[in-house]
């Protein structure tokens, strides 16, 4: 997880604790990209007020608040676990049995890993070797 995001997460905790931050991102060194979800839904005001509440982050940041669309990022294990039997698309940082991307569903997630059920077969692969990865609509 990134610094960022580790520090958008403490705040909302405090400020809007039914909030889940998904993915935060720094793009191009000026905007942060901020994906958040909520049980009952994101909405404009919702998102509003996360921006409302991240001005610390704005003072240095341009930012971008929005729901995670169909397309979720998947960055802990809890999300993996949460979408286990839907397809998703994992990437690597490197070459992680001489490939750099798995599309597939998700068959197994625990603190450590997430297995999925890729083209080239099953695949389990460390949290610490996946640069980014996200549900894949259906097709």
């Amino acid at each position: 997880m990134s610094r960022i995001q580790e520090q958008i997460e403490t705040t909302l905790s405090k400020t809007e604790p039914e909030v889940e931050v998904l993915l935060a991102e720094v793009l191009g060194g000026t905007t942060v990209r901020l994906f958040i979800d909520h049980p009952d839904g994101v909405s404009l005001e919702l998102c509003e007020r996360v921006t409302h509440h991240l001005a610390g982050i704005r003072e240095r940041y341009g930012l971008e608040v929005s729901s995670p669309g169909s397309e979720r990022p998947l960055t802990k294990p809890a999300h993996f676990r949460r979408y286990l039997g839907q397809r998703a698309r994992v990437r690597t940082r490197g070459a992680h049995g001489g490939q750099g991307s798995f599309t597939g569903e998700l068959v197994g997630a625990n603190e450590s890993e997430v297995t999925i059920a890729a083209e080239t077969g099953v695949v389990a692969i460390p949290y610490t070797e996946i640069k980014r990865s996200n549900l894949v609509p259906g097709e």
